[in-house]
């Protein structure tokens, strides 16, 4: 027994050293396994997730295509054929925390709340630019020689470390666009035409002119503002006022998102009876009385796949993912469904026009628009006027009736209009211009016809609705950087100007916005500080009752990055004017305040010196601590700026 208490314990002691190496060596083996398929995983997840926010679509395109690059250099890895020491795990280790980063971050872009994705644009694209870095350190680090990789890998990892390096660097002016665009809506007070179409614009651009876009942006603005718990009050409402106003156009009705249910407003009528969710169509929420099935096998309302599918959709509205196929297959079954419980719970199913009645009806709208267009030419004035307005009405309405306007030759009738003496007839058609101009195409059919010189000239001698249109006319066209030239080159830039300091408040707010959006192009900016934009723009600055601040200080933004433009408002009352915003303006007040300061202190530490004997430096301290994000980020800019230049108190 002892001799065998001995064995065992000798056998056990000797044996102990050899098991605690094979288990460690099966449990490096089993992180250099798991390490390597996370690492797969993660971009395998991220190919799966499909669309993109348009906000943040292009960046989101090109991560996903670096990340699937890696692929081969993991393939290799997966390959090995001796164990991945711990050194190389710790450097594996981190590239996934990096790619876990990004996966979290497409995710966001994938499927959040588009209103948050705009408004917070720029603070989600700090979150890409931090990725950038990480995966670029991460990848440099990686030891390729003692892991074996191929040459052909390792050059084709070290171009695209390369790669998002410059990307890093980068910006995109539409997002700085589609940043006006929202700033212009939530600064408009009235209800007037040209608000409508830059609201429909907007919706547009955020793919939010949809029942169904909308129905899922209450949700995920709804699960947003749960998350945040009340951290940002201000862009909170902003959302939700702007949700509003896009559920208005959608004839949606308007609902409290945080504390009330999305309950679809067909339903309330029949609170007794629960409607079984199969049968109501994901896109209206209404029961279905026509129900065919898409290539993902989902199943809709006709009518309204089919105006999905017009809308140049190619996707399935529920599961987001691209159809093999726009063809509709009649749901028998699920129609015989609906019809069984509608006839035993005594539901009365809603009654529709018939295919032929909706064509006869499109066929007398077609009919309608193409007399119209013929009577613009026609030679009796009050039969133009009539048929202007009435043209002017029907381009407002909805975008089906823009396209059919522009593909019966309303487009250059409408141009020609333009020049005639009646001041009501020019007011007109210089407004369905602007409505046509929603559509992108449209832009450069209107474009293409000559209409922006036209167009200038009604700025410069029409009435004063007929200028302020024509000045949300020029925004709304040179959203396209060829038509940002063309207005340049029109000499368009002088009477902008002329309005934003003469104008009315509409006429300043529209001359604002058209101006902003045309300064984005170097020689508009040029153009824009020769005509004497600055003066006025001070001059709103200082009459804080016509509520344009923001936009003053977003398009002094955009001057202060030209050597001219510096050299103008470079005025000691100019720094002190933005100090004083950054110490007691709103929360957006500081941050375009902030931004300034910072774009000028660049570029002249006078700057600098000059805010800090105006005694800026507690206040941006006190921004870091409870501005909004982006002011956060100008302010310690700022800060470190100032302590760079050794300039602090």
């Amino acid at each position: 027994m002892v001799m065998d208490e001995e064995r065992d314990e000798n056998g056990g002691g000797g044996g102990g050293g050899g098991g605690e190496e094979i288990v460690e060596q099966a449990a490096n083996q089993q992180e250099e396994s798991n390490v390597v398929e996370e690492l797969v995983g993660a971009v395998e997840t991220v190919a799966q997730f499909g669309d993109y926010r348009r906000t943040q679509r292009k960046e989101c395109y090109n991560l996903v295509r670096r990340m699937k690059l890696l692929l081969p250099l993991f393939e290799e890895l997966r390959d090995l054929d001796r164990p991945i020491s711990v050194d190389e795990i710790a450097c594996l280790s981190n590239l996934k925390k990096a790619l876990i980063m990004a996966k979290k971050l497409l995710k966001t872009c994938n499927e959040g709340s588009k209103l948050y994705l705009a408004l917070e644009n720029e603070a989600i694209m700090v979150r890409f630019h931090t990725i950038f870095d990480k995966l670029s350190l991460t990848l440099d680090d990686l030891p390729y020689d003692e892991l074996g990789i191929s040459d052909e890998v390792k050059e084709q990892v070290e171009l695209m470390s390369l790669q998002l390096r410059r990307a890093r660097k980068r910006t995109d002016t539409q997002d700085i666009e589609l940043a006006m665009d929202m700033m212009v809506v939530f600064s408009r007070k009235d209800d007037r035409n040209a608000d409508r179409a830059i609201v429909e614009r907007l919706g547009k651009k955020l793919d939010l002119h949809t029942i169904e876009d909308l129905k899922i942006e209450t949700i995920a603005v709804r699960n947003l503002i749960k998350e945040k718990a009340g951290q940002t009050p201000e862009s909170t409402q902003q959302m939700v006022d702007l949700l509003n106003k896009f559920k208005q156009i959608a004839g949606m009705e308007e609902t409290n998102i945080i504390d009330e249910p999305v309950v679809p407003k067909m339903l309330v009528k029949c609170p007794s009876l629960m409607i079984p969710h199969e049968f109501l169509c994901p896109i209206t929420l209404e029961i279905m009385t026509d129900p065919v099935i898409v290539a993902s096998g989902q199943s809709y309302e006709r009518e309204s796949i089919q105006k999905w599918f017009d809308s140049d959709h190619r996707t399935c509205p529920k599961s987001r993912q691209t159809l093999a196929h726009l063809s509709l297959a009649p749901n028998y079954a699920l129609k015989a469904l609906i019809l069984q419980w509608s006839e035993k719970n005594n539901f009365q199913l809603p009654t529709k026009d018939s295919p032929a009645d909706q064509e006869s009806s499109s066929t007398d709208l077609k009919e309608e628009i193409l007399s119209l267009v013929d009577r613009l030419s026609c030679s009796q004035l009050e039969g133009q006027r009539k048929a202007v307005k009435k043209i002017r009405l029907l381009s407002k309405e909805n975008p089906e009736n823009r396209i059919l306007i522009a593909n019966s030759g309303g487009i250059p009738p409408l141009v020609q209009l333009l020049s005639y003496p009646d001041s009501k007839i020019q007011e007109h058609a210089v407004t369905a211009l602007l409505n046509l101009s929603i559509d992108d195409a449209n832009k450069r059919l209107i474009a293409r016809e000559g209409a922006i010189p036209a167009i200038i000239e009604v700025l410069q001698n029409g009435s004063t609705e007929a200028r302020e249109n024509s000045a949300a006319a020029l925004f709304s066209l040179s959203i396209l950087d060829e038509n940002k030239m063309i207005v340049g080159l029109s000499n368009g830039i002088p009477p902008l100007v002329d309005l934003l300091q003469n104008g009315t408040i509409r006429g300043k707010k529209d001359a604002a916005t058209a101006l902003f959006n045309l300064s984005l192009n170097l020689g508009n900016k040029t153009r824009a500080i020769s005509a004497g934009i600055v003066a006025p723009l001070l001059q709103l600055l200082n009459d804080r009752n016509l509520g344009m601040i923001d936009e003053a200080l977003s398009i002094l933004l955009l001057i202060a990055a030209h050597p001219d433009g510096r050299e103008e408002i470079g005025q000691l009352s100019f720094v002190e004017t933005l100090v004083e915003f950054i110490r007691e303006g709103t929360p957006k007040n500081k941050e375009c305040a902030a931004s300034v300061l910072l774009e000028l202190g660049s570029n002249n530490s006078s700057f600098i010196l000059a805010a800090l004997q105006f005694g800026v430096y507690e206040h941006l301290v006190d921004t870091t601590r409870s501005g909004t994000n982006r002011a956060q980020r100008k302010a310690s800019a700022l800060l470190q700026l100032m302590s760079k230049s050794e300039q602090i108190p």
